[in-house]
């Protein structure tokens, strides 16, 4: 317990006791603090009106301390002035430029006063105020009817400087303060000294009245020495330390670091021991596995002797919440009806037919034998293609839950196998978070992007999906963060990946890999009619009453606004239809859309968007037909080129001039298609007089093999069978099949040997025949 008021401001305040206040007193806003008259307090001024009072009024004066400033309380949230404040003198100033410009201030307080009216507020506030009391000397009466409550107040007083420490030197001058403090002037020194809230402070403030003022400070001082008191009994009891502690108010008691001590009464070791009780209930409640209860009731055992404030105590606490909350023996019943399985598959997904083969085998298999292990499929194949949205079917039509955990990007393997407890912060991997939300331990669990998984310091998180994903080993899948076994084997682990190449082979061999392959144009009219359209047509606000979209037209949009083996720039296209169609809606115009920038007919059927209003709606068409036009002399073929998006197309050109025998290849190829090129030249050489083609003269023959669209790598053996159709057609004169398209790699014998994954490429660019030679 402490004070704030000098020697020397006692005197100050003394010299000040009569004197009235101007009509208009400069206001210095205070945030949820109080000056009593009677006491001081230092200010920080810093904010742009308070540094304008300070320098005008203060600082540049030479007669600064004859200046009287207006002390309100502000409350902070509201930034409101209190309507009464207290006139205070400036004892002592002091400027300061670190870290921020500023002004500190000791403020007397002289007497209150109360606000009339806000004469100004820039370049600081001005009020035109009134003074309410004035500082009393020792000589002044106190009021016949204020006695009693003086002499009680007095006493009291007395008895609370008696409880401090006689030692210290502020207690001394705090008694000999006291014995020459006035009546009239104690509620608002002890005030200032009694530790109170803001609230009560300005209860204080508002009591001009002295016996009122008496009445609101009587409480605050019994409350501090019955504070004492007990604090004194807690530090002399030798026998019983814990008495004390039990018999204080919740506000006073004291906690003993590094022990339980007296804690057990307080309200936060009832708390405690609740969450105690409710632990073990749960345990005892929680159908745990044997090996799970023994390291539930262990870290259980641990936790009773550890303090709350232990840092141990809330990672003790989370490891069993995680415990406990994991699904050890909870699983969803499957449904399995191979009708309404393969019913729902053909109502998700449109094609597909290996995909959905291989689900509905499992499911027969699981029909026959109820303990099958969950196989690990791998669905690979271009993006947009249903990979993901295959998974959920196949939640859906078990009857589980679905859970979808990306892994692309991951470097760590923390992220599969969670943190060792011994670190800050640590967690369970990602695979048991997943359990833990799904609340089941038999969900389809969707790894997807599971081919962008890299290494790093961290570890290689593919080498630890290798126990996750083997149905021999996840049975006993340990967690780094549990450090007990958890069954995974009844999980349906699914993965999906762009491409198995950059697969490491360790994790692919234990996967079944299952090739998903892109859309033909006539698939993705009839995505686009049963699942896309319907979709935008919701999101945007429309129905089938306001737009029509003829199978015609998508199969236009699919062919020259889009280039891909999936649906999803399909569905883009398709919305950006939906919002300019709903333009018009929102314009209340309807019927059918002219072409040439036409007026629309106001109608109440359907707008049909047709082949010719494209261009109006979604601008020049992106990509164009090429095949015949680029066809129509000899020297020129188009190969497939294998791609994760699915596969392109691939221009091959030649022309023969007078030269010294040397082959030019250009189109930025690499060491393997060049390889492919001088292989396919020496066997058309070796084979000229069988298929009668003009080899003769090559010695003094240029030729000159180039790919289009130079600025893209190009590399791979699969061109060497265009390469060979190139030259023939050059040195035969005859022109290739406009509708032909062919990829493979070519032997020195002549044999073709076969490259997959170009199904859907010549489909969508309109050929009708994927030709090579095994």
């Amino acid at each position: 317990c402490g004070f704030s008021i000098a020697d020397s401001d006692c005197a100050m305040a003394g010299r000040e006791r009569r004197r009235l206040l101007p009509a208009l007193l400069p206001l210095l806003p205070v945030d949820n603090r109080v000056l009593l008259p009677g006491s001081s307090m230092v200010v920080h001024v810093n904010d742009p009106r308070g540094m304008n009072l300070v320098e005008t009024q203060l600082w540049n004066e030479e007669n600064w301390k004859g200046k009287y400033v207006g002390v309100v309380p502000r409350h902070g949230k509201e930034e409101k002035l209190h309507t009464l404040g207290t006139a205070a003198s400036v004892s002592q100033m002091t400027a300061w430029s670190h870290p921020r410009p500023h002004f500190s201030l000791l403020l007397v307080g002289l007497c209150r006063f109360r606000i009339n009216e806000i004469k100004r507020e820039t370049p600081f506030p001005i009020a035109a105020v009134s003074q309410l009391d004035y500082l009393h000397s020792k000589d002044e009466p106190v009021p016949t009817e204020v006695r009693k409550l003086a002499d009680e107040f007095r006493a009291s007083a007395d008895e609370l400087v008696d409880l401090l420490d006689l030692k210290n030197p502020s207690t001394v001058k705090l008694k000999r303060l006291l014995d020459s403090l006035p009546d009239h002037n104690l509620p608002d020194l002890f005030t200032s000294i009694l530790r109170s809230s803001f609230q009560e402070k300005l209860e204080v403030l508002d009591s001009v009245d002295l016996s009122e003022r008496f009445k609101a400070v009587q409480p605050l001082l019994l409350r501090q020495i019955a504070t004492m008191k007990l604090l004194q009994k807690a530090t002399n009891s030798a026998l019983d330390p814990t008495l004390a502690t039990k018999r204080m108010p919740a506000s006073f008691r004291i906690v003993r670091p590094g022990g339980r001590g007296n804690a057990g009464t307080t309200p936060t070791s009832t708390d405690e021991s609740d969450e105690i009780s409710e632990l073990e209930q749960r345990i005892s409640s929680a159908d745990l596995p044997e090996h799970a209860l023994r390291a539930a009731q262990k870290e259980m055992k641990r936790l009773r002797s550890l303090p709350p404030q232990f840092p141990e105590y809330a990672v003790s606490r989370n490891y069993l919440d995680t415990l406990l909350d994991l699904p050890w023996s909870k699983s969803t019943e499957d449904r399995i009806d191979l009708g309404q399985a393969r019913e729902d598959l053909d109502a998700d997904h449109y094609g597909l037919g290996k995909v959905k083969k291989r689900v509905l085998e499992f499911l027969a298999i699981k029909q026959l034998k109820n303990s099958l292990k969950g196989p690990i499929l791998c669905f690979v194949g271009a993006p947009g293609v249903g990979k993901t949205s295959v998974g959920r079917s196949i939640a859906k039509t078990l009857g589980r839950k679905f859970y979808r955990m990306s892994l692309g990007g991951g470097c760590d393997q923390s992220d599969i196998r969670g943190h060792r407890r011994t670190y800050i912060g640590s967690m369970p991997g990602r695979i048991i978070q997943g359990l833990k939300t799904v609340g089941t331990n038999n969900p389809v669990f969707l790894l997807d992007e599971v081919d962008k998984l890299h290494k790093s310091l961290q570890g290689d998180p593919a080498a630890a999906l290798l126990e996750v994903l083997d149905p021999e080993q996840n049975s006993t899948f340990t967690d780094h963060y549990l450090n007990i076994p958890f069954d995974l084997s009844r999980v349906l682990f699914i993965a999906t990946a762009n491409t198995s190449s950059t697969i490491p082979p360790p994790l692919l061999d234990r996967m079944e890999v299952i090739e998903v392959p892109g859309y033909t144009q006539e698939e993705k009219v009839q995505i686009a009619l049963r699942h896309l359209l319907p979709k935008q047509l919701e999101q945007h606000g429309l129905t089938s009453d306001h737009l029509k979209l003829p199978p015609e037209t998508i199969a236009r949009i699919a062919g020259s606004y889009t280039r891909e083996a999936g649906v999803r720039n399909l569905e883009r296209v398709v919305g950006s239809v939906c919002r300019a169609i709903a333009v018009k809606v929102a314009e209340g115009q309807g019927g059918r859309l002219e072409d040439e920038g036409q007026a629309v007919e106001k109608s109440a059927s359907p707008i049909v968007v047709t082949e010719d209003m494209l261009e109006e709606l979604l601008g020049p068409r992106r990509y164009e037909h090429e095949l015949s036009e680029r066809l129509t002399r000899p020297g020129v073929a188009v190969g497939l080129a294998w791609t994760a998006m699915g596969g392109e197309i691939l221009f091959v050109e030649a022309s023969r001039m007078p030269g010294t025998g040397e082959l030019t290849l250009t189109g930025q190829l690499g060491d393997v298609m060049k390889e492919s090129a001088r292989i396919a030249l020496n066997w058309l050489r070796s084979c000229a007089s069988l298929y009668r083609l003009s080899c003769d003269h090559l010695d003094s023959t240029d030729i000159h093999i180039h790919f289009p669209a130079g600025a893209v790598g190009k590399d791979g053996p699969s061109a060497g069978v265009t390469i060979v159709t190139v030259l023939a057609s050059l040195f035969s004169g005859r022109c290739v099949r406009s509708d032909t398209a062919m990829t493979g790699e070519v032997t020195l014998r002549g044999m073709v040997l076969p490259v997959s994954g170009q199904h859907s490429c010549y489909h969508r660019r309109g050929l009708l025949l994927c030709s090579y030679r095994r």
